[in-house]
This record gives C-alpha cells, sequence and structure tokens, in this order.
C-alpha cells in the first residue's frame, strides 16, 4: 500500500481531525447511558484535501426522536354493526321531507308488546297495569340514559288482532279484540304519555279488508299501526304457528296509502308504520316499498335468541334491504331461556342503522 506524503498544513487538519474523533468516543459511557449527538465527520473526504476547513462543533443538543407510526388495525365489528356494509347496502335511506308533527327520526320510540288477556304473548299482559307502566318507565329511562342526545318515546303495542290455531266463526284463523279492550289500553297509553300501536295479525284474512276495521281508533293522533308478515298465511292457506307467512310489498304499499289518506282525511301528523320481519321470505320485494311524508316505516327485527343470532337477522333481512328506519325486538323470556342475557340499550345502539323503535315482548 503507497502512502503520499503530506504537506505540513495537511497533517495539522489530519491531527485535529482525530482529537475529534476521540473525543466523543471518551464520552460515551456505558451502554446504558443516553448517547448525545455528535458532529459527523468523514474522514475520507479531507484526507486528501490540502485547504479542508474544520468547523468547530455545536454544543451538544439532547437527541431528537421521531417516533414510528403503525397502521390503524382494522375494527372487527359484528353482524350488523357495520357502518361499511350499512352504508353498502344503501343506509342511510333518502326519505322524504318529515312533515310537521312526524316522530322519527327525531324521538326512538320504546314500546311494550302483548295483549291484557294474555300473560304469554308479552310485557304488556304479563303484568298488572300499574306495574306495567312502572317497568316501561324504567326501560325508557334506561333508554335515555344511554343516548342522551336522542329524547325516548314510551308505547304500547296492543296485538289487537290475534292469529288463532282454529278458524272461528268466521273462518280466518283470527280474533278481534273487542272495542273496549282496544279503548282500555288507550287510556292505559295515555295515562303514561305514551303511543298505542294498533298490532294485526291477519290469519287468513286480507289486510285490505281488515284494517278498515280500525279507522276509529287510528283517527287519533297518539295511535299508530303494526303488521305482522309471520301470521299472514292466506296465500299458503296454512294454520298460523305451522308456517312463517309473508306480506309483499304490494301489500305493504296498500297500508301505507290507507294511512296517507287517513292522515290527510282527519289532518293528523304521520302514521309510524311497524312491520316484523326475521326471515328472508318475511317481507318480499322489499325496495319497491314505497315512501309518503305522511308515513313513517319500522322495519323491526321480530326474531329472538341468542346475541349472535339477532345481530345476525337484523343484518341480513333489516340491513341488507332498506327499507327507511329500524326496529329491533328484545325478549324477556325467549331471548334468554338458554343462558343468554338480554341485549342492554349500549349493545343494541352499536348496531349500524341504529334501531328507532324497539319493543319489548
Amino acid at each position: 500500500m503507497k502512502f503520499q506524503r503530506l504537506s505540513p498544513s495537511a497533517r495539522m487538519v489530519t491531527f485535529l481531525i482525530l482529537v475529534l474523533v476521540a473525543v466523543p468516543l471518551g464520552l460515551k459511557g456505558c451502554a446504558g447511558d443516553k448517547q448525545q449527538s455528535g458532529p459527523q465527520i468523514s474522514v475520507g473526504a479531507v484526507a486528501t484535501t490540502e485547504t479542508a476547513t474544520v468547523t468547530t462543533p455545536a454544543a451538544p443538543q439532547a437527541e431528537s426522536f421521531t417516533p414510528m407510526t403503525s397502521a390503524k388495525p382494522a375494527v372487527k365489528y359484528r353482524a350488523g354493526e357495520d357502518p361499511d356494509f350499512a352504508k353498502r347496502s344503501g343506509w342511510p335511506v333518502n326519505s322524504p321531507p318529515a312533515l310537521p308533527g312526524a316522530i322519527l327520526p327525531g324521538k326512538r320510540i320504546v314500546a311494550y308488546y302483548g295483549n291484557p288477556q294474555s300473560k304469554r304473548m308479552g310485557a304488556l299482559g304479563e303484568f298488572p297495569k300499574d306495574e306495567m307502566l312502572r317497568r316501561l318507565k324504567g326501560e325508557v329511562a334506561s333508554w335515555q340514559k344511554a343516548d342522551p342526545a336522542h329524547p325516548v318515546q314510551p308505547a304500547l303495542h296492543l296485538i289487537a288482532v290475534v292469529a288463532q290455531e282454529d278458524p272461528g266463526k268466521a273462518g280466518k284463523y283470527r280474533m278481534i279484540m273487542p272495542d273496549e279492550i282496544v279503548s282500555q289500553v288507550h287510556g292505559w297509553a295515555r295515562e303514561a304519555n305514551a303511543l298505542l300501536f294498533i298490532d294485526i295479525q291477519t290469519g287468513h284474512e286480507d289486510i285490505r279488508t281488515l284494517l278498515p276495521r280500525f279507522e276509529w281508533i287510528l283517527k287519533n293522533p297518539d295511535v299508530h299501526l303494526g303488521i305482522d308478515p309471520e301470521f299472514n298465511l292466506i296465500k299458503s292457506g296454512k294454520k298460523p304457528g305451522t308456517k312463517v307467512g309473508t306480506y309483499d310489498a304490494a301489500d305493504v304499499n296498500y297500508v301505507t296509502g290507507y294511512l296517507k289518506e287517513l292522515v290527510k282525511k282527519y289532518n293528523l301528523p304521520p302514521k309510524v308504520l311497524t312491520v316484523h320481519r326475521f326471515t328472508r321470505n318475511g317481507v318480499t320485494n322489499a325496495r319497491s316499498i314505497a315512501l309518503h311524508p305522511e308515513v313513517q316505516i319500522v322495519m323491526n327485527m321480530d326474531g329472538w335468541g341468542a346475541p349472535w343470532l339477532k345481530r345476525d337477522s337484523y343484518k341480513e333481512y333489516v340491513v341488507a334491504e332498506p327499507v327507511q328506519y329500524t326496529g329491533f325486538k328484545l325478549f324477556y323470556h325467549n331471548d334468554t331461556k338458554k343462558g343468554d342475557p338480554l341485549l342492554t340499550p349500549q349493545e343494541v345502539l352499536r348496531l349500524d342503522p341504529k334501531p328507532l323503535y324497539v319493543q319489548y315482548q
């Protein structure tokens, strides 16, 4: 290896460089100490340069660290809770502008469902009137606490036409509640500042002939309607309870058209219509259901079972086929009979879209 002879000035520069390199090495200390940033010198760049310039190093500064960033892990949603799935499905729905007095979407309805003539059909008839209203008030408070920004409207959801296993005198496999019972429950609702829903299980009767029977009560501004495809079996001819029934969009459109004319006839605020659904064929051609500003449609997830099954049903039969608003039914007994917990308001509110109608049976 051949060495180049250096001039005196170059030798002096080299000496200074060696000193500067050695000093930080002496200050390094033990491996656990926090190191300082020393001057960065390229020895090869000055070793052959006659006129190298040496700059006095600045005072050591605290070492600066650039935090490492990593991509956020993808959020794992349970069935019915994924906002991207809801958006791809068509939520939020482009609804007609809300008319004065409309309940949705400004409020959330929390209802007790059943019939005062039966302790087995739901909370509305399971408990004595005063206890029932007290329990409903407690549920309303729980929902208000879970979502303080959304006012809660209590309601009683009366099964006013009950599907039957026997054909009865009319041969229609349904029983119409006496007007006195309907009026009694309407009085209970008003006592609790609650809405009343008239729920119809048609059996073998056409909704087109049965619905007008209730104009006398539906003409009240605080009375709304529910229809139950499960017990609409006129097409199949099967007995209620042996097969799950169905409604087509044409049936729903008849009902909304009837309610629309009722609102106009009596100068009423918009009616709420709940449509129970927990199967694929429970409502056929759902995307053909027409929307009117006079009627607010809630597709109510009506299935019972473990929480995962209820979420699956909500996703597949309510979220996947948007209509207008969504509902969710909670069963005090059927949801919990296999040891599963009843879903809490906070858990239900994780669903997307969030249900604006909640029903307890």
